[in-house]
Formats: C-alpha cells, structure tokens, sequence
C-alpha cells in the first residue's frame, strides 16, 4: 500500500492517482470498475465528502488503464435526493457526464446476500447489483473521526452501498445491528477491492458530519482495505487494533504494521493526531 502527499485538489492530482494505480499494478483492461465515493452529505464549511476532483481522477485513471466501463456509485444515508446532494458537493461541475455514469445505490436492483459466519446478527443482507456485479470495488472515502465507529474510512464506506430503499434513512438498522459487526461483514462480502483515501483535507473531532478541518495532505492507496484503514489510523493517531470493525476484519485484511507492505511517505512524516472525542480518547496512539 502507498501513502502519497498531496496538498490540494489540484491538476496534479490527476497524475497521483494513476501513477498510484499503476504502481499497484491494478488490472482493469476490459473490466466493469465501480467507484464508491463517501457522499454522505453536503456541507460548506466541513470536509465530510470525497472531494469530486479525486473521485474524477480515479475515474480518468481506470479508464486510461483500459477499463471496458466505470461507473460511480453512492448511497447516502441522510438524504434520499442523491443528485441534489451530488450537485451541490460539486459532483456534476467536475465530472463530466456525472449523471450519465453514476448509480444510486439506494434505488438500484437489490439481490439478497447470505452472510459467512456472520459477526452481527443479520443472517443476510441486500446490495446493489451494480456493485456486486462489478471486476472491481474502488472505495473513495473521505478520511474521518466517527463518533460511534472511532473512524470512517475504505471499509466503513461500504455502508453506503447498502440500499435506503430496503433500509430506510439513516439507516439506522445497520447501527442498531452494530456498526463493527455489520462492516466486518461488508467487508467480507467484497474481496475484490481497491481502496483510495482522501486525506488531503480531512475531518477531525465529532464526525462524520460536525466535526472540523483538518489538514493532512495525503492520499492513501492500496488492495487491501484493512491495511489501508490501519494504516490511515496511524497516520490519524489512531490505534487500529482499537477500533472493533478492523479488528473483527483481521481476517480479510492485515492490521499488523510489521506484515504491511508499504511504499511512499513514512507513517511517522505525515502522522497528525487528530482530535478525538471524549468517549474515544481510550484509541489514541500511545507511541
């Protein structure tokens, strides 16, 4: 996995994230590459979504790669009106054809999916077939404190292909199930993966949506979702071993900072300890 600086959503980004997916040697030619953005909201003044100019990047990148068809895909909890959100986070100003290529994941064609040995207590779960149906998962977070999950980063960002239309807004069965059981179980739905976080502008504090800006200028890539989310943790001052939905995806995944491969800045070069609430303050990094 790779940690890159990245100071701004600027015409630079575009080489960043296709050298990045070169680099990693991501196969696409001739393949279906659905992008999951974090789209959970829109708001002005607080960094609580993937910047579109990343999302169009990672777009540009698989299909320079020879990707047959990329799609983006998001389902947001708080609001039903998914492109209202989309346009006024800038979504259809930056992306061509935005509308054209994107699928809401809260309205799409659902199949119901039995869960292996689940950690919650959902026996199974529906998804979109856009998403199950692809070569590949990119999950395009925004990097974030979470209020009840520690964190919100690649794996936690698979919550939000799970369909309002089943579930309802916010779909709050998902956090009443348990949000740590529930992501462990996502995460094990989808295997074939790739992960780009957005760190350039972050968001500390009591996120996913109030909390502050904070400026880390990275970008975080890799093929295994769990690695980069410990690895992200670290860089955010965070425990992995922690945070429960991490923890319980050890077994899809790789918390162990000695067994992840990594390419790129040093954790410790780019390490900012971000504000942690009171009931979180127990997950900071000791050293």
């Amino acid at each position: 996995m790779s940690i890159l600086r990245a100071n701004a959503y600027g015409p630079e980004l575009y080489d960043l994230v296709r050298r990045v997916v070169v680099d990693h040697k991501v196969n696409v030619r001739g393949k279906g590459v659905v992008i999951k953005p974090n789209l959970v909201d829109y708001d002005a003044e607080r960094p609580i979504y993937t910047h579109p100019m990343l999302v169009h990047a990672a777009l540009e990148a698989f299909r320079a790669l020879g990707a047959d068809d990329v799609r983006i895909c998001e389902g947001p909890a708080n609001r039903p009106l998914t492109l209202d959100l989309a346009e006024e986070a800038g979504y259809f100003s930056i992306i061509p054809d935005f509308e054209r290529i994107f699928v809401d994941a809260n309205t799409d064609e659902v199949t119901r999916v039995p869960f292996v040995s689940p950690h919650s207590d959902f026996r199974d779960i529906y998804l979109p077939n856009t998403a199950l149906g692809c070569d590949l998962l990119v999950s395009l977070p925004k990097m974030k404190t979470h209020r009840w999950a520690g964190v919100t980063l690649a794996s936690k960002n698979l919550f939000g292909l799970v369909p309002g239309a089943v579930y309802g807004w916010p779909k709050n069965l998902l956090h009443w199930n348990g949000i740590h059981a529930t992501v462990a179980d996502l995460r094990k739905v989808f295997r074939k993966t790739f992960a780009i976080v957005d760190g350039v502008d972050a968001l500390e504090g009591y996120g996913p949506l109030l909390g502050t800006r904070v400026h880390a200028g990275v970008i975080v890539a890799g093929a295994d979702l769990t690695a980069v989310d410990a690895t992200c943790c670290r860089i955010m001052g965070v425990d992995p071993e922690q945070i429960g939905h991490l923890t319980l995806a050890a077994s899809v995944g790789q918390i162990d900072e000695r067994l992840i491969a990594q390419a790129g800045e040093a954790i410790r070069s780019v390490r900012r300890n971000f504000q942690l609430t009171a009931e979180w303050t127990h997950v900071r990094l000791s050293v």
